[in-house]
C-alpha cells in the first residue's frame, strides 16, 4: 500500500500534541489524524506535501484532539469522521461531520483507513489503520495507556480495548499515538510490548486497580 506518514508536533500552553499527515502516494489524497493548535503549520505541511486534504480523522472528541477541525474542514471542504459512539455520547458537532461504525472502512485514494472502535479514555474512542499504521489518538501510548477518568470514561473497557488491540495488531505494525512521553511515536508493536506495563496485565481487576491507583506522582505517569 502506497502511504506516507508525516508527524507534526505541536502545542499550546503545557500540552504536547502529535498531528499526523497522512497521504496516499498514488493520488495524492490527504487525511489529518486529530488536527489541534497550529493551523499555520498544518497549512504549510499539506502545502510541501503537494497533498489535497479529503479527510480529517478524530480519534476522541476532547479539545486537545478536535481544535482545528471545524476551522479545516469550513476552509477546505474535508469530511469530518468520528465515532458514531462518541458523536451521540457527547453531542459532538462540526461542520462536513460525518459518523463511522466499528471496523468500517474508508478510502484515500486506492488507500483503505479501517475505523476500530476502542472505548476506555472516552466512551467512543477510535483507532485508524492505515496500512502498516495504526493512529491510537489516547487509547494506546508507545509508553502506557490512556488516562480512564471523566464522563464516559471507563478502565474495564480500556482493559478490553488493549486487549483487542492485541488480537489484531501485527508484531510488525508501527503505533502511532496523539502524546509522547520518552519514546519516539512510530515504534513497532512488538517493540513496544517489551517495556509498555499496561500490555502485560491479565487480569482485569487487576488492571483496573494498576490505573486508577491513587497517589500517582505525575498525571501520566505510567509506571
Amino acid at each position: 500500500m502506497g502511504l506516507e506518514v508525516h508527524m507534526l508536533k505541536v502545542s499550546t500552553l503545557f500540552i504536547k500534541n502529535y498531528v499526523y499527515l497522512i497521504i496516499d502516494k498514488h493520488s495524492k489524497k490527504a487525511a489529518l489524524i486529530d488536527p489541534v493548535w497550529d493551523e499555520q503549520k498544518i497549512m504549510e505541511l499539506l502545502a510541501e506535501n503537494n497533498c489535497t486534504l479529503s479527510y480529517i480523522l478524530l480519534t476522541h472528541s476532547h479539545p486537545d484532539h478536535v481544535h482545528l477541525a471545524d476551522t479545516l474542514a469550513r476552509n477546505t471542504g474535508c469530511r469530518v469522521h468520528m465515532s458514531r459512539v462518541e458523536i451521540e455520547f457527547y453531542g459532538f458537532w462540526c461542520t462536513n461531520l460525518f459518523p463511522l461504525h466499528d471496523e468500517e472502512e474508508i478510502l484515500l485514494g486506492n488507500s483503505k483507513i479501517k475505523a476500530i472502535l476502542t472505548p476506555g479514555h472516552t466512551k467512543g474512542s477510535l483507532c485508524y489503520i492505515a496500512g502498516n499504521n495504526i493512529f491510537t489518538g489516547d487509547t494506546l501510548f508507545i509508553e502506557g495507556c490512556g488516562l480512564c477518568w471523566g464522563r464516559g470514561a471507563d478502565p474495564a473497557e480500556m482493559y478490553d480495548s488493549l486487549n483487542r488491540l492485541k488480537r489484531i495488531i501485527p508484531p510488525h505494525m508501527k503505533i502511532y499515538p496523539a502524546h509522547r512521553f520518552g519514546q519516539k511515536p512510530g515504534k513497532s508493536y512488538e517493540n513496544i510490548l517489551q517495556y509498555n506495563i499496561y500490555l502485560d496485565f491479565r487480569n482485569k481487576e487487576d488492571f483496573i486497580k494498576y490505573r486508577m491507583r491513587r497517589n500517582q506522582k505525575l498525571l501520566f505517569a505510567f509506571r
